[in-house]
């Protein structure tokens, strides 16, 4: 497992902010290269378009598996405090804390891969 990542409010808007950027550029450049490819796509726009299925659904996965183990952190937390092995009380800003942790855990591979696909779609020609 990998070293637990404390989010902030502050971490997961700045994961947001980047998806929100990224994912509007990968689109119209998808949009744009399945409009030029026509009813005859290259072959290395059917490499495109498989990848961006792909990666899709690789990243759905990926999204699903993060919160699934920040979900389990957090109910391990919870029986801790439950039993008083934990230092602090289960309490409602914990829960938010948890809350967040699960959703920038989820966010994240969705952010990492249409940043990655931003970039090197912005270097690719037509």
């Amino acid at each position: 497992m990998a070293a637990r990542r404390t989010r902030s409010k502050a971490a997961l808007a700045t994961q947001a902010t980047e998806l929100a950027l990224a994912v509007p550029q990968v689109v119209a450049h998808r949009v744009w290269r399945m409009a030029a490819a026509g009813h005859s796509p290259s072959a290395r726009d059917r490499k495109e378009f498989a990848l961006m299925s792909n990666e899709k659904t690789t990243a759905f996965f990926e999204s699903w598996a993060a919160m699934g183990w920040a979900m389990w952190r957090i109910q391990q937390q919870l029986w801790l405090s439950v039993f008083g092995l934990a230092m602090s009380p289960w309490s409602r800003q914990g829960a938010h804390r948890a809350a967040v942790d699960v959703l920038g855990s989820g966010l994240a591979p969705v952010r990492r891969r249409a940043v990655a696909n931003a970039k090197r779609l912005a270097r690719v020609k037509f």
